[in-house]
């Protein structure tokens, strides 16, 4: 299946270097929202109280968000939980000398108040300690999944690929997580899942855009590399679109009707799936050509056989 009847013709890397521009415009912005206003860390980081619940009907979300946030609590989060019945609500942690028990008990009553047959199926505290620790396993993940690309990048083709692979790589999670920290989106376990599969999608596109590179300087050894990486490109750009077209597809109807809890891990595959196919094609791409990817790094030399002096 094909998405343009014919091949297209872009020049996609005499645009590269705007598209550089570009690219390092948007990482500066996100580093800075980083740095200056961090990220707005879930309970699942942070710690805090987790009350369950399970009303005899299907939960009213907007009646509990609001008899929660009368009770003190305006920033709990409160989504549904398995069934239409079950409802998880995410309190941040109390403050210090606080009573986390006693925030427990609160929103047992708020939530009372909204339907006396409720039923309380736990409560549960969540260690700070805990949060952070998988905090920085999750950026550990993060750092050994980039260095394995490159390693795997690298032995598959050649290390000017592996670079411009992990250049890809690093700008899709570094944009998917600045722009959670400039809108403030809560970043919790379920962004950090999404930003990983980012990487891994990424990474799948560029491996094929990479394969179809090596065919082509194979077959086109009078072209300059430039002309090699446009043909390779405008081969795969059908099933580029495709594939991401369909994916997207797919995230957005989750991102509108998957409700709260698959807001965040929604949004953040949408952002890294678009990011992702443009930096495959202008990033990864790019910079593996900058960096003098030639036919001599994918043709291998003819060997000279030994001349045979004998009579």
């Amino acid at each position: 299946m094909e998405f343009f009847k014919k091949v297209p013709n872009v020049r996609f890397m005499k645009q590269r270097k705007i598209w550089y521009a570009i690219s390092a415009t948007t990482i500066l912005a996100s580093l800075l929202a980083i740095g200056i206003k961090g990220l707005n860390l879930g309970i699942d980081f942070t710690g805090g109280v987790v009350v369950e619940a399970a009303f005899p009907g299907p939960a009213p979300l907007d009646a509990t968000r609001d008899a929660v946030a009368q009770a003190g609590y305006p920033d709990a989060q409160v989504q549904n939980f398995g069934t239409s019945r079950d409802v998880l609500v995410r309190l941040p942690p109390p403050p210090e000398g606080g009573d986390a028990n006693a925030t427990g008990r609160a929103v047992e009553q708020a939530l009372r108040t909204v339907d006396p047959k409720v039923e309380v199926l736990r409560t549960e505290i969540v260690s700070g300690q805990v949060g952070r620790e998988l905090f920085s396993k999750g950026i550990q993940a993060m750092a050994i999944t980039l260095v394995l690309i490159m390693i795997y990048i690298a032995l598959r083709f050649r290390w000017k690929f592996g670079v411009g692979a992990v250049l890809a790589t690093m700008h899709d999670p570094l944009l998917v997580i600045g722009i959670f920290a400039i809108t403030g989106m809560t970043f919790d376990l379920s962004v950090l899942a999404a930003v990983l599969a980012v990487i891994g999608y990424s990474i799948n596109d560029t491996v094929v855009i990479f394969d179809r590179v090596r065919e082509r300087f194979q077959t086109m050894r009078k072209s300059t590399p430039e002309q090699v990486f446009d043909t390779s490109i405008n081969e795969t750009l059908s099933r580029t679109i495709i594939t991401s077209g369909s994916t997207l597809i797919v995230v957005v109807c989750l991102f509108l009707f998957g409700g709260e809890a698959l807001r965040g891990f929604s949004l953040a595959l949408i952002i890294g799936i678009l990011v992702g196919t443009y930096s495959t094609v202008y990033i990864a791409s790019g910079a593996a050509m900058d960096l003098g990817v030639s036919h001599r790094d994918l043709i291998p030399s003819e060997r000279r056989q030994p001349v045979d002096d004998l009579p």
